[in-house]
Formats: structure tokens, C-alpha cells, sequence
């Protein structure tokens, strides 16, 4: 049986609306991170929990913290290493409520991710929305972007994993090419144009992602940084309801 035949779509793939919003906590401590969640409430379920709170100390104390609150967690560690290694840092992982993990690397580390994963959704990384076409030419790629995202999910299914990581300005040509068979996450959402300071290039609106196929997306500063963090939240739950509602 091949990896992609052992990873049947399940309902636990595609959460309702009010899942479909993942907040990024990309807060220096875990204090930080709880005081967010806590002004959130019932306005979000989803959480990214990703590198700079894994450096800050007390990362799976706050996942535990997170699921017994009854929210899903997204380890957004990106792991990418040999396969053993990776292969071993999946296995670490599960057990542990997570619900989303994502890695990062060639065919070899994607499949031993996959090979690993258990009760994890394995996320791969396409092309970081913080790159734009000058970024891939200075890394030496030379097709287009849609081209290298459309490649690298097509083997991450192959792999055995169960979506991707993608800007949604590429997610069209992935639901027209790949259909149903993979989650799409989709980071870089920007309620308004981005300010020049901004370290995301390639961003959608909200109503626009889940229009080109997103099936959730990744929210950070919008929220955060909002005057009323929860107002910002549940606008933005609106937003996705009715969206998901025109699809």
C-alpha cells in the first residue's frame, strides 16, 4: 500500500468554520501567549505554537495547557533535518493533542514524517509567504512560484502527508490540479494592504483565501495587535462563516 493510500481524507480533516481560524502565538514567553488565549475566550479554537515560543521555555507545558482548554494546537516547528532525525522528532510529537505539525525538506524527510505521524496531520512547507519572486531567484530557483508549489505538493501528497502550507494566491491552481486530497493552510492573511514594514509579501484577504481554496488560515498581528484582539477575532470568524457558506 503506498503512502497516499494509507491517508484516506477523514471528517477530522476539514474542521467547521469556527476551527478554520488558526491564531498565530508568536509571543516571546508562554505568559504572554496565555494572557492572549485568555482575552481570545470562545472567540478562537484553533493555536499555532511555533519556534519563537518553543526558545522561550515551557512550550509543551503550554500545549498541554492549550488542549486541556479545549483547543487545537498547530506545532509549527517546521522540522527539517535528516529523516532519522525528523523521523524521531514526529514520534516525540504525537501523543500530545496536536493536531497540525509541519516539516520542511526534500522527499526523504517529508516521507519519514509521514511514516511517523500517528494522530498528526503532517503540514509541508511549499514556499514561504515572506518570499517573493526576487527571494527565488537569489535561492536559485528559476520556474514561477505557482510552479515550485504545485511541485512541492504534489510530492508531499506522494509522501504521505496531508497537506501543505501555501499562500493563497496559489491555492486555485492547487484545488484545480489536487482537488479535495490535501488540506491547505494558508499564512500571510492581511485584513488591509501590508505596511512597508511588513515581512509578508504574497497575502490574501480573508474571504479571499478560502474563495481560492484555503482550508484555514493562519492569523497573527491582524489580531493580535488589534485595539480589541477579540472583536478582530470574531469579525474575522464572520468573515469565514459566510465565505465557507458561498463555497
Amino acid at each position: 500500500m503506498t503512502a497516499q493510500a494509507a491517508n484516506p481524507m477523514t471528517p477530522f480533516a476539514r474542521g467547521p468554520a469556527h476551527e478554520r481560524l488558526i491564531v498565530a502565538l508568536d509571543v516571546p514567553s508562554t505568559e504572554e501567549a496565555r494572557a492572549l488565549v485568555n482575552t481570545l475566550g470562545d472567540s478562537v479554537d484553533f493555536y499555532k505554537v511555533g519556534l519563537e515560543l518553543c526558545m522561550s521555555g515551557g512550550y509543551f507545558e503550554l500545549i498541554e495547557w492549550l488542549v486541556g482548554q479545549g483547543k487545537k494546537v498547530f506545532a509549527d516547528l517546521k522540522f527539517f533535518d535528516v529523516p532519522e532525525t525528523v523521523r524521531s522528532a514526529v514520534r516525540g510529537l504525537r501523543g500530545r493533542g496536536v493536531s497540525f505539525a509541519t516539516v520542511h525538506g526534500n522527499q526523504a524527510i517529508m516521507e519519514a514524517a509521514g511514516a511517523e505521524k500517528g494522530d498528526l496531520r503532517i503540514l509541508a512547507v511549499t514556499v514561504l509567504t515572506s518570499l517573493d519572486r526576487g527571494d527565488l531567484d537569489d535561492l536559485g530557483f528559476q520556474c514561477d512560484v505557482e510552479a515550485l508549489v504545485l511541485s512541492r505538493a504534489r510530492r508531499a501528497l506522494a509522501a504521505g502527508c496531508d497537506g501543505v502550507i501555501s499562500s493563497g494566491l496559489e491555492a486555485p491552481r492547487l484545488r484545480a490540479e489536487l482537488g479535495g486530497r490535501l488540506l491547505i493552510v494558508t499564512p500571510g492573511i492581511r485584513p488591509v494592504e501590508n505596511r512597508p514594514a511588513d515581512d509578508q509579501k504574497r497575502t490574501v484577504d480573508v474571504a479571499q483565501a478560502f474563495a481560492n481554496g484555503a482550508d484555514y488560515i493562519v492569523i497573527g498581528r491582524p489580531i493580535r495587535n488589534a485595539s480589541d484582539p477579540r472583536a478582530a477575532a470574531l469579525e474575522v470568524q464572520a468573515t469565514i462563516a459566510k465565505a465557507l457558506a458561498a463555497r
